[in-house]
């Protein structure tokens, strides 16, 4: 089943169709999709489709030649090309011969970079001297993030200044991991979500037959679980020290969201770990937060937070439990886990995660009572109650002075005008001169029939349920 990412279908066609040549760099982590995207986009064309292998530079060679002949129907017995020289010239010569453009997918393009450094200088020849003045669309894809930014994408790499699209491929959101649920209701769709995040990989894992419970403790809670080790394998991915991300991740998962209590609690020096956060900033697994209408290049309070929440989720469960579960008590975790306050609590968390998200498909589709062109959420002083607050979300436009401010509250039962009026009151907090405000209630059920009644006289005011947001 192929499931969103309507925009990068759309990118990719339009560079097909396009007029000369056309180099699009596709990247991001492993499991995201990039390959299924690629198939999709490909299906209906007649693609020179190589993957390379972790192997040597001579079996990747080896191999693009028989997929090279077999797309130009030239036979096998010409023998594999001697170096990635010769190899991208004949793809060269060939495309100045096609009537169609010419579709050419390079997927797991680091793993023949690093078999062969000189690779990236070979396809800047080639497309310099050849595919330049043809119809090729070249789409060059990976999975290591670190090397497709610095050694294609980067100022120093041979092919900087060529590509024409760059495509960063993220996990779904939760509007798109929800359709990979389709038999599941809107408090089960959080807390999927809040599992197993938007990586479709680890959502076509799950097996619909089985309860919450058996799905995470056969995936999470035992050695042979398919996402036990995840998290760890893809740190050695992308990184030198992964001992050392870990700790930071767990850092934060357990509630350190500033670099002092980060440092201390990992283990770390509190004058490397910044380069640590930055790391994991590119890598979109760390989110860093600024009250909203700060700048982040100046504001002193940042906070920051797992971005993902199959990382959030691991860190916070299944790292702790390692021991237990390589000691066979797997299913005993799992249990308390699913059955815990924490897992409430978390999913409360990662609710409000899904609210922004929400808010931020009714921007693009034109449903908010305004077009919002910042978001976030503030914390800050109350003076009148001389401790700090917070609103859980924010969305605003300068310009025309409108803002939206939203609480979240994933509970059966709270007092909704209570939260109503604390709302309106921190809303106050926020500078800006806005001319116009409005309010959003998150809550899991649906409000009480007197709730309802108050909204009849608050066109500022909206409740957002549960099942609003998991709509299909």
């Amino acid at each position: 089943m192929f499931v969103g990412r309507v925009d990068e279908l759309e990118t990719l066609e339009e560079l097909y169709t396009k007029e000369g040549f056309q180099m699009v760099v596709v990247y991001g982590r492993r499991r995201v999709g990039k390959t299924t995207l690629l198939d999709q986009f490909s299906r209906d064309k007649r693609p020179l489709y190589f993957t390379a292998q972790e192997e040597s530079s001579v079996l990747n060679l080896r191999r693009f030649s028989e997929a090279a002949y077999a797309r130009f129907g030239i036979p096998k017995s010409a023998g594999a090309f001697g170096s990635w020289v010769d190899a991208l010239e004949f793809v060269a010569d060939q495309a100045t011969r096609q009537q169609e453009p010419l579709l050419f997918v390079f997927d797991e393009f680091p793993y023949a970079a690093t078999a062969d450094p000189s690779l990236p200088s070979a396809l800047q020849i080639a497309i310099d001297h050849g595919l330049k003045q043809t119809n090729c669309c070249l789409v060059l894809c990976g999975s290591n993030e670190g090397f497709m930014e610095g050694k294609v994408l980067g100022s120093k790499s041979p092919l900087f200044g060529r590509r024409t699209a760059q495509i960063r491929l993220k996990p779904f959101d939760y509007g798109d991991a929800m359709h990979m649920l389709p038999s599941e209701g809107p408090e089960e769709c959080l807390r999927y979500y809040a599992t197993f995040g938007g990586t479709p990989y680890y959502l076509e894992q799950i097996s619909h037959d089985l309860s919450y419970e058996q799905n995470v403790m056969k995936l999470f809670f035992r050695t042979s679980g398919l996402l036990y080790s995840e998290p760890s394998m893809l740190l050695r991915q992308e990184l030198r020290e992964p001992a050392l991300y870990n700790s930071v991740l767990a850092a934060i998962a357990h509630g350190a969201t500033v670099p002092k209590a980060i440092a201390e609690r990992a283990g770390v020096a509190r004058e490397s770990v910044g380069q640590y956060l930055k790391t994991l900033l590119s890598l979109g697994i760390v989110e860093r937060s600024v009250p909203f209408g700060e700048s982040p290049g100046s504001s002193r309070r940042s906070l920051y937070s797992i971005a993902d929440p199959f990382f959030a989720f691991w860190y916070r469960f299944v790292g702790p439990s390692a021991e237990a579960v390589e000691l066979g008590a797997g299913r005993a975790v799992a249990m308390g886990v699913c059955n815990g306050q924490s897992l409430s609590t978390y999913e409360g968390a990662q609710f409000e995660r899904v609210c922004r998200e929400w808010v931020a498909r009714q921007n693009r589709e034109a449903q908010l009572p305004f077009l919002a062109t910042s978001f976030g959420r503030w914390w800050g002083p109350d003076p009148a109650l001389r401790e700090q607050v917070d609103i859980d979300l924010v969305a605003a436009n300068a310009t025309t002075r409108q803002i939206a401010c939203g609480e979240c509250k994933w509970r059966s039962a709270f007092d909704e005008t209570q939260a109503i009026e604390t709302l309106r009151h921190r809303a106050e907090l926020i500078r800006g001169g806005w001319q116009e405000r409005y309010f959003y209630l998150f809550t899991k059920g649906d409000v009480s029939a007197g709730t309802r009644k108050k909204l009849e006289g608050a066109p500022d005011l909206k409740v957002v349920t549960a099942s609003d947001i998991f709509v299909r």
